[in-house]
């Protein structure tokens, strides 16, 4: 191939410089000659005009531009050309941890987009323990080295980035780790090599400094009321060395009078709202003008042979620019990778617009098709020039250049969030044509086309898979109503893998995880997430119940006047139980009173404390509020891991509860009428009572009104309840605790004035004497001052920092330990038995089942086979005595089956006291 080139005299070169030095030639790499000869021609004249008018930056011609545009269309068709021989092989990423568990959101982020992009994944800690880095360094091996956070040090020592192969990427360039490295105290590694250097940064702006960044707060009394202070953090990803490219996060974080946390906001559009369209422009590239000497000045720091040879290693730089009333800011520290503590950890801010960032950088710094070239290239090269004609004045490119070009283009092609930062398109660019001026070029180029909204259908057009951050602002319908990610403290490991797709999964937790801090992020902004419901929150603290909780996730289209549901995601919770160890040899008896991680009294002990067992007969306990303690085998009472906690019981001091057997109960419960007002933990306690004596539960519903069953006992019994209080209804239709009383015992009516009848009043916290002074007027004024009256103390509950509900300080707990006390005697003054479930309940506080209260200690589950109530044991067990017979389901209609160990206790207490010879005579 020959090409004719023209110099400024007129005088003929010779040609004949062979496109790549090779026998065969293909059809791009010709055409990207020819493109490359034409271009260089067309500038040749363009020096000409240079020359001939005056020294100073001309604006590109449409002839110019023509040009550059061939040269990009033959960059184009050897992409394409080349795209066959991609291997498959090549696309095999290695993240290294480091410290961060795989649960975690950063860990799960590469994960996914890695896989969409269609990357083999291999995950290790450290670069010393990956048998995959160690054994696959060649072209069959790896193309990308991602080194996360901690495990960075150990990338830099052990991988030679001097031997990469050409194919292979890396997120680090040792180069800019070492410029900006601590020299001493924060002061930059490179600033101490250029003596007298002067650039618009703070000497000591570098490595992990506890340096504290100037207060905007502070700088605001000192400058024009109307200036610009504020401290901006800014994201930069640097693609290239040498020449040296870089590109800017269009998300900044901005820190400013106003605000005690960042928020993270478009860079462009907060200037513009500070300064102005004129005044935000002039900023902008400011911004751009300062963070660009900068890192000239740290790139040009090395002697040439130090460079790297990684042609496509990158670095993640974090940029903390301050302004203090000029349009041109100050850098006052640079972190050598992404870094959001200016955001707020508690509302899921950091994190989220750390996973936006790196997902953009991702899908902006992996296009599919330059890796490819690679491959050709690597393959099919022999003499090491590309694109262009021998001689002196011929464009002849290293591979390196070629690369780099290549990867360039399409990155200014790209939608994408991200926006050139050096080179500057308003540099001028050499007439000798290296490839920083074939950069400047094409960046000039792209730039034209995006001010004047000629982009091509080809990047015009924004794929699911393109930039999520620039997705996710997208405003009007909900078209796209997906998640992009579940945020969760403490992160979950979800099964499967959280996909936008998958709208079921399942985890586990452990005992001790007790609430769950949830956040939904939607793909676009149009679109909106609630929880639970239609208006539900879009982030809330979950409490998490022992057993299986659900966590539904609504994206809704809030348009139209009503949210429209159009899709449901769902979080099925499985929180374990206490960690048991079962006993099988010598053990000793431990007891315990109060949790310490929950100190109600704090002059009592808390945790397991040894228990010595009376080896004397005990009598029956001559009341319901007798105090005790859990008592349980272990093998060391210093360790509760070595407890069998399905063996645990409650032991009042003294004495013992009887336990009232089915044929007993039935006898006593005969010819009687019980009825319940109270909570929902009432109503617990009232659905056993049912199923104890019925032998089964046969009918069960959440009920928040009044309900009356008359069916037990082959109707020998009936008992009724009132839901109170009705809190959901506004406080003037509301009934009073009077009203909802005397509408119970008109609804249970004819009753007798004896005990007979029995009153069970009481629930978790809204109970107090006053509400006692109420029953004895009101029973007294209907004749029924004679009935047998229970009164079921406060209960836990309350204590978790949950949205949406209030929440008690453990200040606010104790004062409810000191009602409960005043309660119980007020009871006993009136002559009321009294059950102290909140001496039962506050030492296992964490064993709560479903509900957002966390004071619920009973479950309502369906059964299908039919169930016997064993004979109980000689003491109160805390665990369920009830056996399932073995029948196929569907055979008989369901049945319920109240579960829950701690509702167990003081549900048995309330039988013992009804059935005990006192109550009975």
């Amino acid at each position: 191939m020959r090409c004719v080139l023209a110099t400024a005299g007129g005088l003929l070169l010779r040609g004949a410089g062979i496109l790549l030095r090779r026998r065969f030639c293909s059809g791009p790499l010709l055409l990207l000659g020819v493109a490359v000869c034409v271009f260089y021609q067309t500038l040749m004249v363009a020096r000409n005009r240079v020359r001939s008018g005056p020294q100073q930056q001309q604006p590109e011609t449409d002839e110019d531009l023509m040009e550059t545009r061939k040269f990009i269309s033959a960059v184009e068709a050897l992409q394409r050309e080349t795209q066959v021989h991609l291997l498959s092989h090549h696309r095999r990423a290695i993240v290294l941890t480091g410290r961060l568990l795989p649960s975690d959101s950063e860990v799960q982020l590469y994960q996914q987009v890695l896989q969409k992009i269609e990357y083999k994944v291999q995950m290790s800690r450290y670069a010393e323990t990956s048998s995959f880095l160690r054994t696959q360094q060649g072209v069959g091996g790896w193309c990308l080295l991602l080194c996360l956070s901690s495990s960075e040090h150990s990338c830099l020592r052990r991988i030679s980035f001097t031997h990469l192969q050409r194919h292979q990427m890396v997120n680090l360039i040792p180069e800019l780790m070492q410029a900006f490295s601590d020299a001493g105290g924060g002061l930059c590694w490179f600033v101490t090599q250029r003596s007298g250097a002067d650039l618009p940064m703070k000497s000591h702006s570098c490595g992990t400094t506890n340096q504290k960044l100037q207060d905007p707060q502070h700088s605001r009394a000192q400058v024009e009321p109307s200036a610009l202070v504020a401290v901006v953090n800014v994201y930069v990803v640097v693609t290239s060395l040498s020449p040296l490219t870089s590109f800017l996060h269009d998300i900044s974080v901005v820190t400013t009078s106003q605000q005690q946390k960042g928020r993270p906001v478009k860079l462009r559009d907060f200037l513009q709202q500070q300064l102005g369209p004129t005044a935000s422009h002039q900023a902008l590239e400011q911004v751009k003008k300062v963070i660009g000497e900068v890192l000239l000045a740290a790139s040009t720091n090395e002697e040439p042979r130090h460079i790297s040879r990684c042609l496509l290693c990158f670095q993640l730089l974090t940029v903390t620019l301050y302004f203090s009333g000029s349009l041109t800011p100050v850098i006052v520290q640079v972190h050598t990778e992404f870094t959001f503590t200016a955001l707020s950890e508690d509302t899921f801010d950091r994190q989220i617009t750390k996973d936006l960032i790196l997902d953009d950088t991702l899908r902006f710094l992996l296009p599919r098709t330059p890796l490819s070239i690679n491959a050709y290239l690597s393959s099919q090269s022999e003499g090491g020039q590309y694109g262009g004609c021998r001689g002196t004045r011929g464009i002849c490119l290293s591979e390196h250049d070629f690369l780099l070009l290549s990867l360039f283009q399409q990155q200014m092609k790209m939608p994408s969030p991200f926006q050139l930062l050096y080179p500057s398109v308003s540099s001028s660019s050499s007439l000798s044509l290296g490839a920083s001026d074939l950069l400047i070029r094409i960046g000039r180029y792209y730039e034209l086309q995006a001010n004047n909204s000629c982009r091509t259908e080809e990047t015009d057009a924004l794929t699911s898979q393109q930039s999520a951050f620039s997705s996710s602002q997208d405003e009007g319908a909900c078209l796209d109503p997906h998640l992009r990610q579940i945020y969760t403290e403490p992160p979950l490991t979800l099964t499967p893998p959280f996909s936008p797709w998958v709208k079921e999964y399942h985890t586990e937790v452990t005992f001790d995880t007790v609430t769950v801090r949830i956040r939904p992020e939607p793909v676009s902004s149009a679109c909106s997430v609630h929880l639970d419901e239609h208006r539900g929150p879009r982030m809330a603290n979950y409490p998490v119940g022992l057993g299986h909780s659900r966590i539904s996730i609504l994206v809704t289209d809030d348009a139209e006047p009503e949210p429209t549901v159009m899709t449901i995601y769902s979080v099925h919770v499985v929180r374990e139980n206490r960690p048991s160890l079962p006993m099988f040899g010598d053990h000793v008896m431990c007891s315990f009173m109060q949790d310490c991680g929950l100190l109600v009294h704090p002059t009592h002990s808390c945790g397991l404390q040894p228990h010595v067992m009376s080896q004397h007969p005990v009598q029956t306990c001559s009341s319901g509020h007798v105090p005790g303690r859990w008592v349980v085998p272990c093998l060391s009472c210093s360790d509760n891991r070595t407890c069998d906690w399905r063996r645990i019981s409650w032991h009042p001091d003294g004495c013992y509860h009887r336990l009232v057997d089915g044929p007993l109960l039935q006898d006593c419960m005969r010819d009687r009428k019980v009825m319940f007002i109270g909570d929902s933990t009432n109503r617990g306690m009232m659905y056993f009572l049912m199923e104890r004596v019925n032998s089964s539960l046969e009918d069960w519903g959440k009920a928040h009104d009044m309900l009356v069953y008359g069916n037990l006992n082959r109707g020998r019994t009936l008992v009724s309840y009132s839901y109170y209080p009705q809190f959901w209804l506004d406080k003037k239709q509301r009934p009073t605790f009077r009203q909802a009383l005397l509408q119970l015992l008109h609804r249970s009516q004819p009753l007798v004035n004896s005990n007979r009848t029995v009153l069970v009043v009481g629930g978790v916290q809204w109970l107090n004497t006053n509400h006692l002074r109420t029953v004895v007027e009101v029973l007294d004024r209907e004749s029924l001052c004679n009935i047998l009256v229970v009164v079921k103390s406060l209960g836990m509950g309350f204590h978790l920092p949950v949205d949406g509900i209030r929440s008690l300080s453990l200040t606010e707990i104790q004062d409810l330990s000191r009602e409960n006390d005043d309660i119980i005697a007020t009871a006993e003054h009136h002559g009321y038995e009294a059950i102290d479930t909140f001496s039962i309940t506050m030492g296992r506080y964490k064993e709560f089942l479903q509900g957002r209260c966390a004071c619920h200690f009973h479950e309502v589950e369906k059964s299908w086979s039919k169930a016997n109530r064993t004979r109980p044991e000689p003491e109160l067990s805390s665990q369920s005595a009830m056996l399932d017979t073995d029948q196929e389901a569907g055979s008989h209609p369901p049945t319920y089956h109240v579960r829950g160990p701690v509702n167990q206790v003081y549900s048995e207490i309330l039988l013992s006291r009804l059935c005990g010879t006192q109550a009975t005579q």
